[in-house]
């Protein structure tokens, strides 16, 4: 599923949190509630691929909401943030506490991804993209989603390859 939002990797790193934009920049302060609950439920040593997104009131996911805070000083990220709090969408685990887990297959690394999310608690704003094998479900996302703030389903083989 490709979600409306901000692209970025999550580092928890052994002192701290680090979120980087695909273009290379830090983008810590303007995303301070999801490195805070990094810092917090993630253990040391976890990088993280994902989106930070943020809802409206109605639900939708906004891409003008997310824009907004990624441009905005460190004063206004924090404002915007208690006004509408960001979640980070995961789509893949590239290193855990034991080590790089890039050159795993993807069904592995998304496995390793749900096992390391599932012990969060369950109001952490750090959660894994929904994926189905279900024909059906697939569908169904693809016809409604995107009203929702969903840009697209994707398909991803089976002899997938590693990172």
């Amino acid at each position: 599923m490709k979600l409306d939002g901000h692209r970025m990797i999550m580092w928890r790193t052994g002192d701290g949190v680090r979120l980087q934009a695909r273009s290379g920049r830090y983008v810590t302060a303007a995303w301070g509630d999801l490195a805070l609950a990094s810092y917090h439920h993630l253990p040391a040593g976890t990088v993280l691929d994902g989106k930070a997104v943020i809802a409206t009131e109605d639900g939708r996911i906004s891409f003008e909401a997310a824009q907004a805070r990624a441009a905005s000083s460190p004063t206004r990220a924090h404002r915007l943030a208690a006004q509408r709090p960001a979640h980070y969408i995961a789509f893949d685990a590239l290193q855990l506490p034991s080590g790089n887990v890039r050159p795993r297959p993807y069904t592995e690394r998304r496995a390793a991804l749900l096992n390391l999310l599932a012990e969060l608690p369950a109001n952490t704003p750090i959660q894994a993209v929904s994926a189905t094998t279900d024909r059906d479900t697939a569908f169904t996302w693809y016809n409604t989603l995107h009203k929702h703030g969903c840009l697209r389903t994707t398909a991803v083989s089976r002899k997938e390859r590693g990172g």
